[in-house]
């Protein structure tokens, strides 16, 4: 059903170039906490785990055939914990280690492994136990951060350069095309961000270029999603001490407590990006809509909404692959 509310895209804090560099790295870190976290009696898994089990029971037994770019990758986000559950999910083990390439390309770091005893086969002609790799870019590179990230996995890589979602770069795309695999777009928590036009550009970039595309998204445009923004303003002001001593920040207990900026920002933007988000239907009213040479009848277009916290918490994802 659709919502009773229309899609406002209305403006969020942490998007504006006013907002300090140093409080945005905490809302960010906060965002990422809120992916990865998982909260037993609560939660079966973390939104994280939740993402890697549905791109696993979408893709089927072609899983391995992609390599994921997240397009939208900010510090890092929740891709790196989606790697992580998806190559253990699918038993993956890992391949030899890795080196750093060059700017102009997906970079990587050596790092531990995945251990993993390969059961089952794969599809689309993908080597037998070959794990699935994700790069992360982004319009604003946070290149520090994805070489920790990527330190922790060699199955993670990045982009240091600029990378437009709506302009992706040729080699980019072209690099693992030219080694056999489709390319998969994840946009966690980011798509809501993006106005009509610019949506447009995006799935029109994606349909041209890409085999497959995930939209993710731990609010919505309803009573519910608004709820859950409280709830995950309470949980900040719950977890700020532990937080606090685990990042040696005093800083996070002076803004959480004395000047509670962090959680009205953490609260007021998710509302915003509750009354920003699209349901299923109106994306794939912009996918027919982008201008896309060859079309996009050739896409199907797979939605739903998956509980990551009783009795609120829902999970809103969009997953197209070409048929």
């Amino acid at each position: 059903m659709a919502p009773l509310v229309p899609r406002m895209h209305l403006f969020e804090i942490d998007d504006m170039a006013w907002f300090p560099a140093f409080l945005r790295a905490k809302v960010q870190a906060a965002l990422t906490i809120a992916w990865t976290t998982h909260v037993p009696i609560l939660q079966k898994s973390s939104p994280a785990r939740l993402v890697a089990k549905l791109l696993t029971s979408n893709l089927k037994t072609t899983v391995r055939d992609y390599v994921f770019i997240d397009f939208c990758a900010g510090a890092g986000g929740p891709t790196p914990s989606i790697e992580k559950h998806l190559n253990q999910t699918i038993g993956s083990a890992a391949p030899p280690t890795a080196t750093t390439t060059s700017s102009s390309s997906p970079s990587s770091t050596t790092g531990p492994t995945y251990a993993g005893v390969v059961a089952n086969g794969t599809g689309g002609g993908a080597a037998h136990g070959e794990p699935v790799r994700f790069v992360l870019t982004d319009l604003h590179p946070h290149v520090e951060d994805w070489r920790k990230a990527s330190s922790s996995s060699p199955n993670i890589s990045y982009v240091t350069e600029s990378v437009d979602a709506a302009n992706a770069p040729a080699d980019l795309v072209g690099r693992y095309k030219g080694e056999g695999k489709k390319v998969f777009r994840l946009f966690n928590l980011a798509f809501h961000h993006f106005d009509d036009p610019l949506a447009k550009a995006i799935l029109k970039n994606t349909v041209e270029t890409s085999d497959g595309f995930g939209i993710f998204e731990l609010q919505e445009r309803n009573l519910l999603g608004l709820i859950t923004c409280v709830l995950f303003g309470i949980g900040i002001l719950l977890a700020a001490p532990y937080y606090a001593f685990i990042w040696r920040s005093p800083a996070t207990l002076f803004f959480t407590y004395v000047i509670p900026i962090l959680p009205f920002v953490l609260v007021f933007d998710g509302w915003m990006s509750a009354l920003r988000t699209r349901t299923p239907d109106e994306v794939e009213a912009l996918l027919r809509a982008c201008g896309a040479e060859g079309g996009v009848d050739e896409w199907e277009v797979r939605s739903g909404r998956d509980t990551f916290m009783w009795p609120v918490g829902k999970l809103n994802w969009i997953i197209c692959v070409k048929r």
